[in-house]
């Protein structure tokens, strides 16, 4: 398995914009835009999958433990939030487009992002609206579709009130802006 928990990003003296690393795709490494948290995950198991073969199915890097864990026939800890993608490396259908990915970030101020079938929602401050994104029409993330589609941003919202976890760790704070 090959993978990558974020997008391309500037440190060193790179820059992600000469290769076009993201490709169309907004945003890079710390954003929680497309660019910044999509990637590719390439999984090359002889004998088992096809070379060549393709899936669409939607996941994040929390599923990656569950996977391992199953094919490693090990009993996962309680309470974590990925599922195995065996079924899918397997070629059957997994049904998973009705879950919720969570994402957050604790640096310029706490962000969230969320996506939920074809939906993309991101929150830039705490006390912030949502954007919204259809990514099936609009991968690019150019248009904020958040007043169409009040019913979707009620859900999203229903589910935000219970993706974060205070941590001590990880306290949210909001930088004064200047």
């Amino acid at each position: 398995m090959f993978s990558s928990d974020n997008g391309p990003h500037r440190e060193g003296g790179a820059d992600p914009h000469f290769f076009k690393s993201a490709g169309p795709l907004r945003g890079i490494k710390r954003d929680l835009y497309e660019g910044g948290i999509r990637v590719p995950m390439i999984v090359r198991w002889p004998g088992v999958i096809n070379p060549g073969s393709v899936s669409d199915q939607i996941s994040a890097f929390e599923d990656i433990l569950p996977t391992c864990a199953e094919l490693a026939d090990v009993k996962l800890p309680e309470g974590i939030d990925g599922v195995s993608l065996v079924p899918t490396l397997l070629g059957k259908n997994q049904h998973l487009q009705n879950r919720f990915l969570y994402w957050e970030f604790h640096e310029r101020d706490f962000q969230q992002a969320v996506r939920w079938r074809n939906w993309k929602a991101l929150r830039l401050a705490p006390d912030g609206p949502l954007e919204l994104y259809d990514l099936a029409k609009d991968i690019s993330e150019q248009h904020n579709v958040a007043d169409e589609h009040a019913d979707v941003i009620a859900r999203i919202e229903a589910y935000l009130k219970t993706a974060h976890t205070d941590s001590p760790s990880w306290p949210i704070k909001i930088e004064q802006k200047k």
